[in-house]
């Protein structure tokens, strides 16, 4: 069963939106995802865009929109909207014609901020924005009104039209709403709907020197488009008071409804792009699409199939209450899914060379490799093997441990799809490092089992060394030491002091079978007895490819 078409658990804003069709408020579902693009997305973006796009296929008739709220020139770029559709089409979703921008509104936008001032619900304000934080009070005290609260209507339009033509500096004056400045919501108490920012916008230029606050754009944005459901994470439920006195002040052609649920918050890292932001600029990663990063393009360039990134999000539902999911869901999401598409090949990281005394010199043979032991359909391989070939280090013990079965001295192994060797002798370097083992091996074995009967207990994984792919790996673990950078960061200690230093370990010179010349960015493998790993799309050149290990072999979390 493909995950699109797994049955989504029940949840409450799917019965709200069921209720809502069966009471006849709507005769189509329209949701939307609306990124700001002042950044790259990260896993918790795709729980909405999976929940916003997933309504409109799961309802019928029902779309989605992707609206980029483009309100604050000095932070966005035209990349960010770029990345942020690409990361959209990489989970699976079409926006089709539906693409919208805030900046598309910006006339209605100021149409409806004059309208406030005309019936007196909005006034020019010239504090700072200091002395309005400082007079909007507290959870316990009502603050206080502003010295131009009640300036005439007529003087605000006009002040607020020359601030639109660029009569004023930066921070000089800006529009508020006039709501209530004893209510017990301070979203409510006299809200700044624009401030003067004389900066180009990606979209329309030198146009506009005054820009909407969010609190204003997003309801207007929703009715123009026709959005029935709102669909934000719990830290908007405190502005919803605000989004509906919006909506009810102004004439605006439909009355969407918002509605709130739990945010993603994924253990061993941060989803505040603030935070992600700093790791990036202080160099604690290399850009965006680190693959160490919980960023679509990070987890992209790591490897995580789309198909697993829906999975998880369907797994973890919706709530209206802020919890940690465990990371290991995440993992076990991806494993389950590479587990049935990675074709199988064998990697060697750590490299030890064997020579195999009594194989033929300058011979080499074809043998035949599966591609997914579960899945005949996916073929075949050829495997080259001759005299001299590598095996992982880890795969021998010169003096072995209760339990290891792999090879020692006067032990015998089997190779995977090979023969059974046993090593004769051991030869080190001037250090006493173990740099060579001499082998020999019974023809009479090909394909693993013995005319005698004879057992072995162990199966290893080895390349030819004649036709190996030289290639660098890279072994990614979490970015964090901690289940809660910012919990642990709570008693005054930086987020960044739990960045784990072990989160990247790089492998300069392993060898992988020939297969993986002709390897490409969008192919997982599993490397047999290794892990999950993809060529990475940045770093890799034919000369020398580079591979990331998108997960281990272990899955613990099902357990």
């Amino acid at each position: 069963m493909s995950d699109q078409t797994k049955p989504v658990p029940a949840d409450f804003i799917r019965a709200i939106i069921t209720e809502d069709l069966a009471a006849g408020k709507h005769d189509e579902v329209v949701t939307r995802f609306p990124p700001e693009p002042n950044g790259y997305l990260h896993i918790g973006h795709a729980k909405s865009i999976c929940l916003n796009f997933g309504l409109a296929r799961e309802f019928t008739p029902a779309r989605c929109h992707l609206r980029f709220d483009d309100t604050n020139p000095s932070k966005e770029e035209h990349e960010y909207v770029e990345a942020i559709k690409e990361d959209v089409r990489w989970l699976g979703f079409d926006w089709q014609e539906h693409l919208y921008f805030a900046s598309d509104y910006f006339e209605q936008l100021y149409e409806y901020a004059e309208q406030l001032i005309k019936d007196g619900k909005a006034y020019v304000c010239e504090l700072s924005a200091e002395e309005i934080r400082a007079s909007r009070g507290t959870l316990t005290e009502p603050g206080t009104n502003s010295p131009h609260r009640e300036r005439p209507r007529e003087e605000s339009l006009e002040l607020f039209r020359r601030m639109r033509a660029g009569e004023f500096p930066d921070g000089a004056k800006v529009l508020r709403a006039k709501i209530d400045m004893a209510s017990g919501n301070l979203n409510l108490r006299d809200p700044v709907l624009y401030r003067i920012m004389h900066r180009a916008h990606h979209r329309t230029g030198e146009q506009w020197c005054i820009y909407p606050m969010y609190d204003f754009t997003h309801p207007i944005s929703d009715a123009l488009e026709g959005v029935t459901h709102s669909l934000c994470t719990l830290e908007f439920a405190d502005h919803r008071p605000l989004y509906d006195w919006i909506l009810d002040n102004l004439p605006v052609p439909c009355r969407p409804r918002q509605i709130e649920f739990a945010r993603l918050n994924l253990a061993y890292t941060v989803v505040s792009k603030r935070k992600l932001l700093q790791l990036v600029n202080e160099g604690f990663v290399q850009g965006w699409n680190d693959p160490r990063m919980p960023t679509l393009s990070g987890i992209r360039r790591r490897g995580y199939p789309p198909e697993a990134i829906r999975d998880f999000c369907r797994r973890i539902g919706l709530a209206k209450k802020d919890s940690l999911v465990d990371v290991g869901l995440l993992e076990h999401c991806v494993r389950e899914q590479l587990n049935e598409t990675a074709p199988r090949v064998m990697g060697v990281l750590e490299p030890l060379k064997v020579v195999i005394t009594n194989y033929p010199e300058g011979q080499t043979e074809e043998l035949t490799g599966q591609n997914h032991p579960q899945k005949p359909e996916f073929g075949t391989r050829p495997l080259p093997f001759s005299r001299e070939i590598y095996i992982e280090r880890r795969d021998f013990m010169e003096e072995p441990v209760k339990k290891f079965f792999r090879l020692a001295p006067g032990r015998e192994v089997r190779l995977r799809y090979a023969y059974f060797i046993k090593c004769e002798e051991v030869v080190k370097d001037e250090a006493g490092e173990v740099v060579e083992l001499r082998c020999t091996y019974d023809p009479a074995t090909l394909g693993g089992n013995a005319p005698d009967g004879r057992k072995v207990k162990g199966t290893i994984h080895w390349v030819a060394a004649a036709q190996a792919v030289r290639a660098e790996v890279r072994l990614y673990d979490r970015l964090f030491t901690v289940e809660s950078p910012e919990k642990a960061a709570a008693d005054g200690a930086d987020f960044k002091d739990f960045v784990n230093p072990d989160s990247l370990v790089a492998l300069e010179n392993c060898l992988l079978e020939p297969a993986l010349a002709e390897a490409q960015p969008d192919q997982p493998y599993q490397f047999e007895r290794q892990g999950y790993f993809c060529l990475d799309a940045k770093d890799s050149t034919p000369e020398r490819p580079v591979f990331n290990r998108t997960a281990t072999l272990r899955d613990t979390w099902s357990r």
